[in-house]
């Protein structure tokens, strides 16, 4: 038979084990939700500048503008926020396409255009972060250290491939991609795309 105490011992192990997932489940409710937040704005940004109202931003996520205001108190916060979830969305997805991709080529096309969207949503970052230079600092040596080598992953599986060329740095191919990239908020006519595209185009391999 079960002792008395027992039944005391277990009941708050049990309890402490619901709170413990009732905890686990709004924790995962809370990134959901910030996930989508950061996602819209960057969204806002890309369509209307990184100056665009904040409402705006609260209208394309579903939340009230206090909601924002809450998580991030200042536009440099949110400016930030975005930036790393693109870092880290641009990260997460070079191995992904490499596996899921038809040839190295393609997946390192569809990473490329990733970047680029990223490129979009990264203008005006630094004017929202002017008084901090040492932020901006640590956000760009946090974007090299991810983003370098995805994009080595994939130049390498495409030259093993024989699919390009070899002996192009992966810091040579981000920093060109990003030089096409300057003036397309300024200039409608302009879009960087068709250009990253040739780049790409030529780096293929001859073939015989």
């Amino acid at each position: 038979m079960p002792t008395k105490g027992r039944p005391a011992v277990a009941e708050p192990a049990e309890a402490r084990q619901t709170e413990a997932r009732q905890a686990r489940g709004k924790r995962a409710d809370a990134m959901r939700n910030q996930e989508k937040l950061l996602a819209a704005a960057a969204e806002v940004f890309v369509s209307s500048g990184i100056d665009a109202p904040i409402r705006e931003i609260a209208a394309k996520a579903g939340v009230g503008t206090g909601t924002i205001y809450r998580n991030f108190p200042t536009r440099a916060d949110l400016v930030v926020a975005v930036y790393r979830h693109q870092v880290e969305a641009c990260a997460e997805a070079g191995p992904v396409l490499l596996a899921n991709s038809a040839d190295p080529l393609t997946a390192l096309r569809q990473w490329i255009e990733l970047f680029v969207d990223f490129l979009v949503t990264k203008h005006g970052l630094a004017n929202a972060l002017q008084p901090d230079s040492s932020g901006f600092a640590a956000l760009h040596t946090y974007f090299l250290d991810r983003l370098l080598p995805v994009c080595a992953q994939l130049l390498d599986a495409a030259v093993d491939a024989g699919e390009i060329r070899p002996g192009l740095q992966p810091y040579e191919l981000m920093r060109g991609v990003g030089n096409l990239c300057i003036g397309h908020d300024s200039d409608p006519r302009y879009d960087p795309r068709r250009l990253v595209a040739l780049l790409l185009q030529g780096l293929r391999q001859p073939q015989p």
